[in-house]
């Protein structure tokens, strides 16, 4: 990952409030072991609190939500102690948990500033058709819990799932988000089936879905991601209300010659100043709760 101080001043000044809707912090291995026996991704770095907010500030972020990620498994202490070291104020979080987590723990959670579950499966996972039926009773269970609180349900997956699960998204009775555009490869561009019917789902009014624009590197290519263009323009074109940004700091296994300033300047040449606003405040606060 380069240094954000070597890559210089962002291309634009991030408006008053606006906030990183997705990334993660990694602490000490002593003190916050990963998970297993489950073999991790990625070799996890060790990216503590201070390191991201230093970033955070060169950026113009103000508020921010933590976001579980899986080398810690269901084990969200690393991220709930950073939660409470910035204060429910200026941060939220999305956990990974079981469906039939204690509400005692979910209350506790709720109280940091916890507003959502993530559902995360690799961005790279094989295709297995009809894997999303596999899914759904979590999803349900997991959706049942998440309107009893207020919060929402986070989708992290390949393409081939986020297409396959739209119905079930456009099915469900709380908010919910999708990480890097859904996953759908830029390269196949913005026509691609897969990503229309997405956008569909995003425009209807009784969907309250919306779209995340994190981890290019994952769905567009190196080194100036400008595959990513057209996708991200249409989804801005389509639905200016439905989409909110992040860093997904520390890059993880994309951190090589990934620079967060690049990546924050990718906003600049996708959105105009008004549509910015949404992105980085507006719809945020909204799906948040800021």
């Amino acid at each position: 990952m380069l240094d954000h101080r070597a890559e210089g001043p962002p291309a634009f000044r991030a408006p008053p409030l606006s906030c990183d809707a997705h990334f993660h912090v990694f602490g000490d291995p002593a003190r916050y072991p990963y998970a297993s026996p489950e073999p991790l991704r990625y070799a996890p770095p060790v990216a503590p609190l201070p390191d991201y907010l230093e970033l955070a500030a060169h950026l113009g972020l103000e508020r921010f939500v933590f976001v579980q990620p899986s080398a810690y498994g269901e084990d969200n202490a690393c991220m709930l102690d950073a939660m409470r070291a910035v204060g429910i104020a200026r941060c939220r979080g999305i956990v990974d948990v079981q469906e039939d987590v204690p509400d005692a723990l979910l209350a506790e959670m709720d109280a940091l500033g916890v507003r959502g579950v993530r559902i995360n499966y690799s961005p790279v996972k094989p295709r297995i058709d009809g894997f999303s039926r596999q899914m759904l009773p979590r999803i349900r269970r997991l959706e049942a819990r998440c309107r009893e609180l207020g919060w929402h349900l986070d989708f992290l997956g390949p393409g081939w799932l986020t297409a396959e699960l739209l119905p079930v998204l456009a099915s469900l009775t709380v908010p919910f988000s999708v990480a890097h555009m859904g996953m759908f490869l830029a390269k196949d561009g913005p026509q691609q089936p897969g990503f229309q019917a997405f956008i569909e789902v995003l425009k209807r009014d009784e969907v309250q879905g919306y779209a995340k624009f994190t981890g290019t590197y994952r769905m567009a290519t190196a080194p100036d991601f400008a595959d990513a263009a057209p996708m991200a323009r249409a989804l801005v074109e389509a639905v200016p209300d439905r989409i909110i940004w992040g860093s997904d700091y520390p890059h993880l296994s994309f951190a090589h010659g990934v620079g967060s300033v690049q990546l924050f300047n990718l906003l600049g040449d996708w959105a105009d100043e008004a549509a910015r606003h949404r992105i980085l405040v507006d719809n945020p606060a909204r799906l948040f709760g800021f």
